[in-house]
């Protein structure tokens, strides 16, 4: 193993990232009262170019009038080949309360947008006197934001968290599909005769995953379109977070209990992470590097991957 050692992502919960859009200011207190860890108000595709100011207003004032209890409080912005970009982020910095926490970032292609909106967030901060720095979550959605993901995930000490955006990167990529995440009717192979279906995100999550994990960096599955379809949700979230992701959005109330369910490990697994604690606690007293739990051998790599899952849970319960 490499003797720089991988720095540990921000210590938050992230199961769930629910999203409204800021045109829409009668739901900001639903939302506020949901079980979804991260509130993100949006300014960008959800909202049409003729609201885009009375949108950016309304977010204003909800970071100053809603209680947002332990929530992080996330504010997506329009992309950076848009004329509105750099207007929500001077009035958000300039006018919005102390309680904003983070700026999302769309579309994000390499590391130098992240610094162009650093440099713009940072000088804003130093006139307005801001104590607490914002933190800066992005999406990748586009072939070149894939290509340059790991310089992406090292551009900036306020990154936190990253996503990937489906339906733009499968736009960016050419690829033949509608679907807004969750396997394709056509992405299939074929055994015996009978078709089997698989992820055509997963090589992308992978790399964001790495790049992630690497630097320090929240990995966040994005959104999956279908909210009538429970299954398919479970199921896309349920792979996610086998490959390392800490979350899911939710772009329809009804998928945040999904997404809570999906990234919140269960008591089982929480009981049999301890357990492997104890049984390498005891194997150490006993001069041993490894030790049988269950019939399967365990080690100081299983001592890790327990940690992982104890951690994730104290701090949700916390």
């Amino acid at each position: 193993m490499s003797f720089r050692i991988q720095p540990a992502p921000p210590a938050r919960p992230n199961r769930c990232q629910l999203f409204g859009p800021g045109s829409r200011p009668a739901i900001f207190g639903k939302m506020a009262a949901s079980a979804a860890d991260v509130i993100n108000l949006d300014l960008e595709d959800s909202v049409a170019p003729d609201d885009k100011a009375a949108a950016r207003a309304n977010v204003i004032a909800a970071t100053r009038e809603i209680d947002w209890g332990a929530k992080t409080l996330s504010v997506r912005i329009n992309g950076l080949d848009t004329p509105w970009w750099y207007r929500d982020v001077v009035d958000l910095l300039e006018q919005a309360g102390p309680r904003l926490d983070q700026i999302m970032i769309p579309k994000v292609g390499c590391a130098a947008d992240l610094y162009a909106v650093d440099a713009l967030v940072t000088a804003a901060e130093r006139a307005t006197g801001r104590e607490t720095p914002i933190a800066f979550e992005v999406i990748i959605e586009s072939a070149a934001g894939l290509v340059n993901v790991a310089e992406i995930a090292a551009a900036s000490p306020r990154l936190q968290a990253m996503s990937l955006g489906a339906a733009d990167f499968a736009a960016s990529m050419g690829m033949a599909t509608t679907g807004i995440g969750g396997t394709q009717e056509n992405y299939y192979m074929l055994h015996d005769g009978a078709r089997h279906w698989s992820d055509p995100w997963h090589w992308a999550q992978a790399a964001i995953v790495a790049a992630c994990r690497t630097h320090g960096v929240l990995p966040v599955d994005g959104p999956f379109g279908d909210f009538s379809d429970d299954e398919g949700f479970r199921a896309q979230a349920r792979r996610s977070a086998t490959l390392g992701m800490v979350g899911k959005w939710a772009i329809h109330p009804k998928q945040v209990a999904l997404a809570n369910e999906v990234f919140t490990p269960s008591d089982q697994a929480v009981t049999e992470a301890r357990e492997i604690l104890a049984a390498m606690d005891a194997a150490k007293a006993r001069g041993e590097g490894a030790t049988v739990y269950k019939g399967r051998l365990v080690d100081i790599a299983s001592i890790k991957q327990a940690e992982v899952i104890v951690r994730q849970a104290e701090m949700i319960a916390g």
